[in-house]
C-alpha cells in the first residue's frame, strides 16, 4: 500500500477488541452457569463453543501480528540516519483496504519495484500511479463517486470550479474557435471568456438563458466548438432547456456543458438529458461544510480525457485531504440538499408577496420565468433564493446587516446560511453603470439557505425586514 494509513494495526487492534469481547462473553457465561444450578447441555456446548471461537481468534490475531513484524523488520544494514528513513515502509507496509473509511494519501510520487512493472503501468497492464499531478488514490475513490451520482463515463477532480472551468475552455475550444454561453452566469467565468479567451482568437455568443433562436443562429453562423451555462444560473437562477440546447448542438459537432453547481446530481443530472459535461465547483454542496475548495469534471470519456491531458501538464491538482473532505461531504449530500430544497422553497414561498420585497427569484416558483424548464428537468429546485428588497442600494445592507442568523459571506451549499449583496461582494469595483449593463441590480440579495431549522431562519430574516423603512 501506498497510502499513510494504518490498516494492518488497525485490524489487529479490532480482531484483539472481538477477542476481549469473547472472552468476556465465555466469562459471563462460565459466571451464569456457575451462580445457579448445573449447566445445561446447551448452556455447555455455548460455553465451549464460546472457547474455541476465542481460541481460534487468538491464534489468528498472533499470526497476523507476527506477520506485519516480520515484513516490517527492515534492514541493520545501514547507519541510523538511512533506517529512519527507510525501515517499517520500504517493504511490507501495513495493509489499508480493510479500513473502513478511505485513507488520504499524502504522497507527490509512486514507486515501482522493478523496471519491468514500470514498463507494465506504462503499457496499461499495472494499476497504479505514477507522479501526484497525474492522480491519487483519494482522490481517484473521490472522482469514481462523482462520476456515478452523475452518470457519466469519466470524471476529473480539481483544486477548485474555476480550475474546472478554465481547463475544460482550453482543452475543448481551439484557438480561432467559437462559444456560446449566457448572459447571467458567475462574474470570474464571464471575466475569462470575455478578457482572456479573446488573445487566443476565440469569439463568443452571449444569449438570454431562453433564447433559443439565438442559439440556433449561432450555430448557424459560427464554427461553434461548446456551449457552456449553468443551470440554474447565478444569482437569478435562470434554467436551460437541456434537452433542446443538445438537440441543436449535436448535429454541429457542438458539445454542450452544463455547470450543475447550484443543482446537484440529486436534483438534476443534466447528462442524462444529453449534455456531454457537467462541471461543478465541489467547495460548494458536494464539501458541504464551508471547508474546501474544489471543482470536478464528468461526463464523456473522450471529452474528459482531452480536459485531463490539458490538466495534467498545468496542475491545478486538489490536495489529497481536500478530496477525502469533498469524498465525506459526498455521503450526506443528498440528507443535506433535501434540507436545503425545502428551506429555499418555503422562504421563496413566505418573501414572495412580502410588502417589503419587490420580486422573488427562485425557479420553484410559478412567477420565475423557467419555472416550466425548471419542473421538467429539476427534482428540487435547489438551496438559493434571490430576492430584491423594496429600496436602494444602502436600504438593503440595512437589511443585511440585520440578518443575525445568515453570515455575511459568498459562497453557497455548505451548512450554514450565507446572505450577500451581489453589488457588495461580487461586483463593487464595476460602478452602477457598469452593474446595470449585466443586470446586477444594488437592491439584489442573495441567500443561500443552510440546513438550519426553517423556523429559525424565516423568523431572523422577518425581523430584518422590519428593520427597514
Amino acid at each position: 500500500g501506498l497510502c499513510s494509513a494504518h490498516g494492518r494495526s488497525r485490524s489487529t487492534h479490532r480482531d484483539a477488541a472481538t477477542v476481549l469481547h469473547s472472552d468476556a462473553i465465555m466469562n459471563t457465561t462460565a459466571c451464569s452457569m456457575n451462580a445457579g444450578a448445573a449447566p445445561t447441555a446447551v448452556g455447555a456446548r455455548l460455553h465451549n463453543a464460546v472457547r474455541a471461537r476465542a481460541a481460534a481468534r487468538v491464534t489468528r490475531v498472533s499470526q497476523r501480528s507476527t506477520a506485519v513484524v516480520a515484513a516490517n523488520k527492515g534492514s541493520n544494514k545501514w547507519s541510523d540516519s538511512t533506517q529512519a528513513v527507510h525501515n517499517g515502509e520500504r517493504e511490507g507496509r501495513p495493509r489499508v483496504s480493510d479500513s473502513l473509511t478511505t485513507p488520504v494519501c499524502m504522497t507527490s510520487t509512486y514507486w515501482f519495484k522493478d523496471t519491468a512493472e514500470l514498463i507494465a503501468y506504462q503499457e496499461g497492464d499495472y494499476g497504479s500511479f505514477e507522479y501526484g499531478r497525474y492522480g491519487n488514490p483519494t482522490s481517484r475513490a473521490c472522482e469514481e463517486k462523482i462520476r456515478l451520482l452523475e452518470g457519466g463515463e469519466d470524471c476529473l477532480l480539481s483544486a477548485s470550479g474555476m480550475n474546472s472551468a478554465i481547463c475544460m475552455l482550453l482543452a475543448l475550444v481551439p484557438a480561432g474557435g467559437h462559444i456560446v454561453t449566457t448572459t447571467d452566469c458567475y462574474r470570474r467565468t464571464r471575466q475569462f471568456v470575455q478578457t482572456f479567451m479573446p488573445k487566443m482568437g476565440i469569439t463568443c455568443t452571449v444569449l438570454d438563458p431562453s433564447d433559443y433562436d439565438g442559439l440556433e443562429k449561432a450555430l448557424e453562423e459560427h464554427d461553434c466548438s461548446l456551449y457552456f451555462s449553468e443551470s440554474p444560473t447565478n444569482p437569478y437562477l435562470r434554467c436551460v432547456d437541456v434537452e433542446r440546447i443538445a438537440k441543436l448542438c449535436k448535429p454541429k459537432g457542438c458539445l454542450v456543458c452544463i455547470d450543475g453547481t447550484f443543482a446537484t446530481p440529486i436534483n438534476s443530472r443534466a447528462l442524462d438529458f444529453g449534455a456531454d459535461l457537467v462541471i461543478h465547483s465541489a467547495s460548494k454542496y458536494f464539501g458541504g461544510h464551508n471547508d474546501v475548495l474544489a471543482g470536478c469534471i464528468v461526463g464523456d470519456k473522450e471529452a474528459v480525457g482531452k480536459v485531463r491531458q490539458f490538466h495534467n501538464i498545468m496542475g491545478g491538482v486538489i490536495d489529497p485531504h481536500a478530496a477525502y473532505l469533498v469524498l465525506r461531504g459526498l455521503k450526506t449530500l443528498s440528507l443535506r440538499v433535501a434540507r436545503h430544497n425545502d428551506n429555499a422553497q418555503r422562504l421563496a414561498e413566505r418573501l414572495e408577496g412580502h410588502p417589503k420585497i419587490e420580486r422573488v427569484h427562485y425557479p420553484g416558483l410559478a412567477s420565475h420565468p423557467d419555472h416550466e424548464v425548471a419542473k421538467k428537468y429539476l427534482k428540487g429546485f435547489g438551496g438559493v433564493v434571490s430576492f430584491e428588497i423594496k429600496g436602494d442600494l444602502w436600504a438593503t445592507a440595512k437589511f443585511i446587516d440585520a440578518c443575525e442568523l445568515p453570515y455575511i459571506a459568498p459562497s453557497l451549499g455548505g451548512v450554514e446560511s450565507l446572505i450577500e449583496q451581489p453589488t457588495v461582494v461580487s461586483y463593487w469595483d464595476q460602478g452602477p453603470e457598469k452593474r446595470a449593463a449585466i443586470g446586477i441590480k444594488d437592491n439584489l440579495v442573495r441567500m443561500a439557505c443552510g440546513i438550519e431549522d426553517y423556523e429559525d431562519i424565516e423568523a431572523d430574516i422577518l425581523q430584518a425586514l422590519d428593520q427597514i423603512e
